[in-house]
């Protein structure tokens, strides 16, 4: 039987899956431009509330977490995790649009935001990679995934003839 078919095989599959990544990446950048932009909407409204009561950002967030109220002290934490993901979320957009195609998918995977990439996820949509970074990405998925498969069926072919 000839092995090397069902390599190539495997290894043109897992070029066709890692050729994605790119796509990925740019399908959860594009989520992130659009959850940067509605949590800037949130923010700035909130500024503008606490301006018009005579308060800055920290100010109006410590006045909320003092109120007997637990609706507007739990309203001050939901308001600091929004800044705070805010913050995180323009810092890996901005570092992700500065970066080159490589670069890029590096900062997506450090810095993934779990719940965007979740719902990247869900509404994913694969698509044929015509970009020179789809091309690399199929590539190193093709090569290494030969190399791997070649190199594992070699260890088997040693073992099966040092035991016969």
């Amino acid at each position: 039987m000839r092995i090397q078919p069902l390599i190539i095989v495997i290894a043109i599959l897992c070029a066709m899956l890692s050729s994605q990544a790119p796509e990925f990446t740019q399908q959860y950048f594009q989520r992130l431009a659009g959850a940067v932009d509605e949590l800037s909407g949130i923010v700035r409204r909130f500024d503008e509330d606490s301006s018009r009561s005579s308060y800055d950002r920290l100010t109006a967030l410590r006045v909320m977490k003092g109120n007997p109220e637990r609706l507007v002290r739990d309203q001050a934490i939901r308001m600091e995790e929004n800044i705070v993901r805010l913050n995180r979320l323009s810092e890996q957009q901005a570092n992700m649009r500065d970066a080159g195609p490589l670069a890029r998918f590096g900062e997506f995977v450090v810095n993934i935001d779990g719940p965007l990439a979740q719902r990247t996820w869900h509404s994913f949509v694969p698509a044929l990679p015509l970009s020179l970074e789809g091309a690399f990405f199929a590539l190193m998925g093709f090569a290494g995934s030969y190399i791997v498969i070649f190199m594992t069926m070699a260890l088997f072919r040693r073992r099966t003839v040092a035991h016969s």
